[in-house]
């Protein structure tokens, strides 16, 4: 029992020995993580199908920032997808929870959501899953993305663009 103690012992302090501490810049090493909250305007076009001619909506995106350059968001709001005159529309509530990464400047950005599309209109129950992919430029203020939305429960993906105002909390 104690030679297992012993080597438990040596093989620990091998591994304490050989940490090296990372520099971190000194404007990171005190971020003061907050929430930001922005407000969007969306417009997209369909990929793939000849039943949906667009899209609109607006959303509430509420961000975390993990670090100057990473946050996590939630979106919801609400989008409607219009359709060919004979088709009724399809509104729907989308819910996601993403990851925001900046790489380039602290104002280019890449996000990655992923949730899911709640129907609400025109007798419409089918929900379906989403994610979406997208990329976009922001500063203090303004944000302006573009993403790819596919979802999996209806006849069409779709190419939209935001723009939107958010401030920190």
């Amino acid at each position: 029992m104690k030679i297992h103690t012993l080597v438990l012992s040596a093989i620990s302090l091998l591994f304490a020995s050989t940490a090296i501490a990372q520099d971190v810049p000194a404007a990171e090493k005190n971020y003061d993580q907050s929430f930001r909250l922005g407000f969007g305007l969306n417009g997209g076009i369909p990929t793939d199908s000849d039943t949906y001619n667009f899209s609109l909506g607006a959303d509430a995106r509420i961000q975390y920032d993990l670090t100057k350059r990473t946050s996590l968001t939630f979106t919801t709001g609400f989008t409607n997808l219009f359709m060919d005159k004979d088709v009724k529309d399809l509104g729907f509530i989308p819910l996601k929870a993403g990851f925001k990464a900046f790489i380039w400047e602290d104002q280019f950005y890449v996000l990655g959501e992923i949730g899911g599309g709640i129907a609400v209109t025109n007798d419409y129950t089918q929900n379906t899953y989403l994610w979406a992919p997208g990329i976009g430029y922001a500063n203090k203020n303004f944000d302006l993305s573009l993403r790819y939305e596919a979802y999996t429960e209806y006849d069409t993906d779709q190419i939209a663009l935001r723009i939107a105002y958010g401030f920190e909390l």
